[in-house]
């Protein structure tokens, strides 16, 4: 892994979702490369631990819980970022659920389980792109990055709802990119395949009950599965000034499963 330490030195960051999985390696990657940055997530517990962790790299980093299906707490969330480090650079929208994994095909699934998920994996990047953007216009500068999903490039990667949504916050991903581009802001996200995560352990778990395990991610072009790590690297690529003129993308995060049609029996 890229051990540079200096891509963030001068930025200020905000990551929802910090406390697990693909944003509590972001919050130490970030940390190790530099940047200010404030952790947001609905777990208190561990957004304490992932923050003492992160301040062994950088000590100018902050929390706040926040659940960002609430516009209230995520403008709450902007504003105290902007009183505490004065500016914002990079908003990473990392934080997002899947839903019920039972009786999730969408006749089987309840109105109030597409609202759940909706309200936090498209609204909470909604809210946060609507309460940064002055900022941002103002000072002509940021990098915002959407975590999205391959479930939302191609179906049969996760639950209905949850496939719809990150479909949504993928050309959210877009629109926003054309709508803030004149100011200098990019706007992208990045699509993880399967990532053993605190949200794909349902996955993992049924697998290696069933003895399976050694099959999570054989069909993918890597002949494996991902690491959070590895998915907080390309954040990281996207939020700093290496991509300085890259937007409104979806780059696939995902060991090479979107670049084939997996057609039955073709790998062995």
């Amino acid at each position: 892994m890229n051990e540079r330490k200096d891509r963030l030195s001068d930025k200020v960051a905000i990551i929802t979702g910090a406390a697990s999985g693909i944003g509590e390696a972001a919050a130490y990657l970030f940390a190790k490369e530099g940047a200010r940055t404030m952790l947001a997530d609905v777990s208190e517990r561990r957004l304490n631990k992932v923050l003492e962790k992160a301040k062994t790299w950088q000590p100018d980093v902050a929390e706040r819980v926040t659940n960002v299906a609430e516009e209230e707490e995520v403008k709450s969330l902007i504003e105290e970022t902007l009183e505490q480090f004065g500016q914002i650079d990079i908003l990473c929208n990392n934080a997002g659920i899947t839903g019920k994994y039972e009786n999730s095909d969408v006749p089987d699934q309840e109105t109030e389980d597409w609202l759940g998920v909706y309200k936090v994996n498209v609204m909470g990047a909604v809210y946060a792109l609507k309460h940064v953007a002055a900022h941002m216009r103002e000072r002509k500068s940021g990098s915002i990055v959407n975590t999205a999903s391959v479930a939302g490039l191609l179906s049969g990667a996760g639950p209905s709802a949850y496939s719809a949504s990150k479909a949504a916050l993928i050309n959210l991903t877009r629109t926003s990119a054309c709508d803030l581009g004149g100011d200098n802001i990019r706007v992208n996200a990045i699509c993880p395949g399967l990532i053993e995560t605190g949200m794909t352990k349902p996955v993992f778990d049924l697998a290696r009950q069933a003895g399976k395990g050694d099959k999570l991610g054989k069909f993918c072009e890597l002949r494996r599965y991902g690491l959070p790590e590895e998915v907080a690297q390309a954040i990281l690529f996207l939020a700093s000034d290496e991509a300085s003129f890259i937007t409104g993308q979806a780059l696939a995060v995902d060991g090479g499963k979107t670049a084939t049609l997996n057609l039955p029996g073709r790998k062995l």
